[in-house]
Parts: structure tokens; sequence; C-alpha cells
């Protein structure tokens, strides 16, 4: 029989610690021990402690990351009523956005029951199993009552993303639609086309935003809401107009904004020139809108559209908020979705679109041209940053208006752990961008006509990482920016080619530097016209406290003008290459990949040496493993023996460090397979964090591999041995890859003003 511990049985059931919300790992079930701790007789235990303390449910169970997505099928998508058996693809569909978009387990429950007092009954019955409720697809004006009802009666975050969802983001893309045209909210005159569910929440949203009532007009299928009308339930009432009109077109004379949350093709072209100047048209019918985007942009030069469809630019769509809005409200453990916590997701939203946009979403749409303006009101669905955006205002507005039951302390923490969610794990570099923070350097952008390199530099100056000094040609550097919509007013734009003084300077101290190499001065003042020669000067001269190069040029050619004007550390013979690799595990450093074709065991010897000061760099304590086709000498060959004696070599020279090999790489990072097989080896207790690769070719391979089909996250390349911080990029790096190359330049740059 197997004894359970009490405390073993509460641990393996734990899912978060007080304080600290963690990302749920797999449970382990592969022994009898598991399975008694899974199950009987240990399950008991949390069931105990939760019976004493209901809240202890968030402890021990997945109740706090678990949404239920529930729908009658009375209105779903554009297809109508077709029952709880034909809505469930969407709502499996709805369950895997969630999981996708912000890490939210979810079950659907379809529910056949249009009674709405039943309906009500049956799902405040399953509060106990979930963390909060998304209703889906009920028709209106069943889903007000159901809702309302629902609200008061349950304690746990509950939204109908079909009202809601929808009031949310147009309500973003109606705020910068109206900054675009410098309108205001309180006296513009707005139309709106529809009257169910999501209509009737947009406009009590755009009221709390400030919209007043008696500029709108509505209309639903039955024609215009007005005192005439006396078919109109409670939730259209609010809306009867006072003017004295009766037709749609009289409705859009010198309207300035138009909703449609109606059907396709209802808007006659002729209506829209009817509208003021500057007009926006949000024509949200899917599949097709209430004018077709296409014609209604070919009426009027003016004017600012958006759709629910992904083919055209501003696309209204529910995904940009209902998870991002369910994850902080989870993680707070809210009592209720209210009013703040919308207003914070639409504010939230709005701030985000007006930011540059992050590579990694250019490239997905195929459009390196996104910029806020009349296509860009909303961030794109895509855009992973909206979770760090949009959860914590959520989280925040719901502890600072009460609903919250759990307060976040740390919120570098909490944005940390919300990348970890979605799969992104930044904290090696989190760690770097703190200590950059603290002491930011002059940062030298030797491509600064490039939008990768002034997209980074305008992030790093919003971090307050870097100083960015952009070199290029100023009319063309300035031209780009303008284009796409930046700040860079406190960045240094220096055109070197302009600058006669410093290159003269510059001339005459590479001179001097080189003159017993082949160099005339006459070389030396053609050299310094370039770019990396110029920004290298500029480090070596102290104007500058870091190069970022390598964008566009081959790495050998980017690193000459360094070597030849910088140099090497005081006893470093040589420099070399590093990437970081992270992975879901932890990050592994590999060396060389960038520099060194075939080093000797004494070369490899300086790269270990190299490599172990890098890694100790990002507060990792270096356990090393020279890599080749052997373990232990298992085969012979030149690669092995040549590993071997680097380790021989290394083990004199640096004592304090572990190291071993020869050695495979799979045996070098697997500390099982180590123990089974190798115990005597160094690495035995918890493999190899730092892989020295016997070549340049072997490197290479291996960390594009691991970055290209591994689908892992690289960091680098790091060059390491210089005198003063150079850091060249990967040919092609994307805007994050160059912010992470700033951040640790910065702080090499702090570590060499240390040392001098």
């Amino acid at each position: 029989m197997i004894k359970i511990n009490k405390q073993d049985a509460l641990n393996y059931h734990q899912h978060d610690q007080p304080g600290k919300i963690e990302v749920v790992p797999t449970k382990m079930l592969s022994t009898q021990l598991d399975l008694a701790l899974a199950y009987s007789p240990g399950v008991a235990e949390p069931c105990k402690e939760i019976a004493n303390n209901k809240d202890d449910a968030y402890k021990y169970t997945s109740k706090g990351n678990l949404v239920g997505v529930i729908s009658n099928g009375t209105a779903v998508l554009g297809l109508g009523n077709i029952g709880p058996d034909a809505s469930k693809p969407v709502m499996e569909g709805k369950g895997v956005l969630f999981k996708k978009f912000a890490g939210i387990d979810v079950f659907d429950i379809e529910i056949n029951c249009t009674d709405p007092d039943e309906f009500i009954r049956i799902v405040r019955s399953l509060e106990p199993t979930f963390g909060g409720i998304n209703l889906e697809d009920i028709k209106a004006p069943e889903c007000f009552q159901i809702e309302t009802a629902l609200r008061e009666q349950m304690n746990i975050p509950l939204m109908h993303d079909d009202q809601h969802g929808t009031a949310i983001i147009s309500s973003a893309a109606l705020l910068n639609a109206l900054e675009l045209v410098n309108k205001d909210i309180s006296t513009i005159k707005m139309v709106m086309n529809g009257a169910g569910a999501a209509a009737i929440s947009c406009l009590k949203l755009y009221l709390s935003l400030g919209l007043n009532v008696e500029n709108v007009v509505v209309f639903d299928k039955d024609g215009i809401i007005n005192a005439d009308r006396q078919d109109l339930d409670p939730y259209r009432t609010q809306f009867i107009t006072k003017r004295n009109i009766s037709t749609l077109e009289e409705a859009m004379g010198g309207a300035d904004v138009f909703i449609g949350l109606s059907a396709g093709n209802v808007l006659p072209p002729e209506y829209v020139k009817l509208m003021a100047k500057d007009p926006i048209i949000f024509a949200l019918a899917n599949p097709d809108p209430e004018i077709a985007y296409d014609l209604a942009m070919s009426i009027r030069e003016d004017l600012i559209m958006a759709t629910g469809r992904s083919d055209h630019p501003n696309q209204v769509n529910n995904v940009l908020g209902f998870p991002y809005i369910f994850r902080g409200a989870l993680d707070v453990r809210a009592t209720e979705i209210n009013e703040a916590m919308k207003l914070a997701a639409v504010k939230a939203l709005a701030e985000l679109a007006k930011e540059p946009v992050p590579e990694l979403v250019t490239k997905a749409y195929g459009d390196s041209t996104i910029t806020f303006g009349k296509e860009y009101l909303i961030p794109k669905p895509l855009d992973t940053r909206l979770i760090t955006h949009v959860s914590p205002a959520v989280a925040r507005a719901a502890m600072e208006s009460g609903v919250a039951r759990h307060h976040i302390e740390n919120w570098d923490q909490y944005e940390q752990e919300l990348m970890e969610r979605i799969g992104i794990d930044q904290k090696l570099m989190n760690r770097i961008v703190a200590q950059a923070k603290k002491s930011p350097k002059r940062i030298v952008f030797a491509e600064a006509d490039h939008i990768k390199i002034l997209k980074a530099a305008q992030q790093v100056l919003e971090q307050k990482i870097a100083h960015p000094i952009l070199l290029g040609n100023q009319e063309k550097i300035k031209t780009i920016i303008r284009e796409h919509g930046l700040d860079l007013s406190e960045a240094t734009i220096i055109d070197p080619t302009k600058e006669e003084t410093m290159l003269e300077e510059f001339a005459q101290v590479l001179y001097q530097k080189r003159n017993r190499k082949g160099m005339t001065l006459l070389d030396a003042r053609q050299a310094v016209l370039s770019r990396n020669y110029f920004g290298s000067l500029m480090v070596e001269t102290n104007q500058a406290d870091a190069l970022i190069s390598g964008l566009t040029r081959d790495y050998s050619k980017t690193i000459l003008p360094a070597l030849h004007v910088i140099g090497v550390e005081d006893g470093v013979n040589r420099v070399a290459g590093m990437y970081i690799v992270q992975t879901h595990k932890s990050p592994y450093f590999l060396a060389d990949t960038t520099v060194n074709v075939d080093p000797t065991a004494e070369e490899l010897c300086d790269i270990i040496g190299l490599s172990a000061k890098a890694v100790r760099f990002f507060d990792a304590e270096p356990r090393m493993a020279v890599l080749s086709y052997s373990n232990f000498g298992s085969s012979r060959g030149p690669i092995p023996s040549k590993a071997a004696e680097a380790v021989k070599i290394a083990k004199k020279k640096y004592p304090e460090l572990i190291i071993d090999g020869e050695i495979q790489a799979n045996t070098a990072v697997n500390k099982n397979l180590l123990q089974d097989h190798y115990p005597f080896s160094q690495l035995a207790e918890k493999g190899a964090n730092t892989l020295i690769f016997p070549d340049l070719n072997s490197g290479n391979i291996a960390y594009k591999l691991l970055q290209e089909i591994g689908g892992a996250e690289t960091i680098g390349p790091i060059l390491m041995g210089m005198r003063k911080p150079v850091h060249i990029l990967q040919l092609g790096s994307s805007t994050r890859d160059i912010v992470n190359m700033v951040a640790i330049a910065v702080v090499d740059a702090q570590t060499h003003s240390r040392e001098i």
C-alpha cells in the first residue's frame, strides 16, 4: 500500500501560489504514486481544503483559468436561429481563440433551452466549475435579460461577447477615427442602422465615452425608432429620437458617423454623399457590409471606413477584445466585468494602434507600411502585444473599481507571465532590459535609413533603454520617419558625408592605427565615409558608447571596420560569436556560431574563455560542453581529438569552470542520459547550458536549424572579445531582434565603463 503525504497531495493539485499567477505545468502520471496523488486517496486532501474555503478551488483546480463558452444557438453568426447542435462548431472555434490568444482553457456548452428563466437557472448552477462565463450567440432581447440576471446572481466575470465585444472594439476604432478628423464625440451626429444586441451595447458604450444621445438616430428592420413606434422594448426605447425625420436618407444628411449592425447592402451610395465632411462609416454586417468597401471609398475621398471583414482595412474583430478582457478579469478573480473594465479595454486598444507596429505583424499581413491612420485605426488580431496592453488595463480597472478579489503587485512580473501564456518567454532579456534602463547609453546605428532600425530606435527611446544616434542621409531618414508615423525627435541624426570636421578627425585616428598595415591617409579619408568606419570611430573616440550594424550587409564585411578601429580586448587573441537559444526549459548559449571557421584546440580554448565570460554577463553560471560526434572516446577522429584536447587545455587555464567533452550534443543537455551512462562527468548533475562547437560549420547549422525547424527564439549574434561594445546584427534581423541587441549593447557598455 502506498502512503500518501498530505502536503505532497496538495502540491500535486496546486495550480498557483498566492500572489503569483503561474502557467500551469502538465501533471505527471507515469507511476503508481502519481496515480494515487491525482486520484484516490490523494485527491481527498484538496477536496477537504476547498470544503473549508471555497476560494481554494482557485488554488487546487483549473477553475481560475477556465471559461465556459455557453450558447443556445438562437443567433449564430450570420446564420440566425440554427439551434444548439449546429452552434457547436462556432463555440469550439471560440475556445480555440481563447487558448491561442490568451492561454485560457475553455469548455463549450450548448444548451437546448430557449426559455430565458430556465437558461439563467442552468448557467447559474455552473458557477462552481468556471472562473468566467462567455455567453455567445443568444438572440435579442432575451440576451439582455439573461446577461443582466446572471451578472446579478453570479460572482464570476461574465460577458455576452456579441454585445460587448463589438462595442469595445468599435469604440476604440471610433475614438481613433474621430481623433484623425479632429471631431469631438460629444458633438458628432450618429446614425445607427440596427437595434439588436450588438447595436444597443455599442450605443451604451459610446454614451459612456461622451456621445450625446440627442445626436443619435437609430433604425431597426421596422424603420426609425421614434415616439410613434408602439412595438419598442425598453432596450430600444431609450434611443427614441426627437428629430422630425422618418427615413434613413433624411438621417444621413449632415451625419458624421454611420454605424451598421444590420444587413448587407442596405446603405445606398448616394446617401454617403449626404454625410458631413470627413465622414466615418463602420459597416459591420457580415459577410456583406451595409455598403461595399470599394464602392464607399470611391464615393468620398475623405471617408474613413471599417468593416467586419478581414480583406479590408480596419476589421472590427471581437478577437481583439474577449481573450484579453477575460485574461485580465480571471487574473484578479474579478466578480464581474464592469463598465470600468470595458472602458479600460477600449482605451488600451486605441492607444496600442498609435504605437509602431512590430515586424512580426507586418510580416503576417504582408504589409510593411502599417501605421496609425485612416487604414489602421485598431491593432491587428495577430499582434502579440495585445495581451500585455489590454489584459493589464482590464486587471487594473477591476482592482480600482473594487471588483477584484486578488491584487497584482508586481506588474512587470505579470507582463512576463502573460507572455509566457502565449509562448513568449523573455525572462533573460527582461533582466537585460531592466539593467539597461538603469543607465541608458548612446548607441550609434550605422544603417539608420532602414525602417526596422528606425522602429527599433523609437522603441528603445520609448522604453528608455538607449539614446539612438542615427547615421545616414538626413532627408532620407526624416522621410522614412514621416511616412511611418514615427517619433524620433529625441534621437540624434548625423550624415557622415556632411561632417567635415569629424571626417578629418576620424581619418587621422584611423590612419594612425592602420598606417603600418598598408593604409595611407588618402585611404583613411575614403574609408571614414563608410558608416561602419564612422560609427566605429564614434565609439573609439567616446562620442558614442556602442555600435549596432549588420542588418543589410554580410557579417564579415560589417565586422572588419570595427576590428580595424576598435580591436580586441587586452589579453584576447580573437573574437568569437555566440547565439542564445531560448527554449521552453531554459536558455542555451551556443559558440562559435559566426566568426572562427576551423579553430585549433588552443583557439577553441580561447572561445571557451570568451563564452564563459559572456554567459556570466547574462547572469548564468556556464556549464560547458565541447561538442563532437563522440562521447568520451566512443569514436575516433580529428574532431573528437581536437575537442578533447581543448577541454584538457581549458581545465588547466580555467580550473573553476564546469566543462567536459568531447561529447555529443544530445548527451550534453540530457542530465538523465549523463547520469545513467557518464556519471563521472562534471555535467552529470545538471547537464550543459553552454555548447562549444568544434567549427563554424556545425555551430552555424545548429542554431539556424533550432531557429527555423525547432521554432526556438534566438538572440544574437553576440560578438565576444571586442575592446569596446560592437554588436553585429544577423542579416535581416527583426525589429525585436534589434531592440534585444541594443539592450545587450547598453549593458555591455555599462560593464566596459565600470571596468575603465
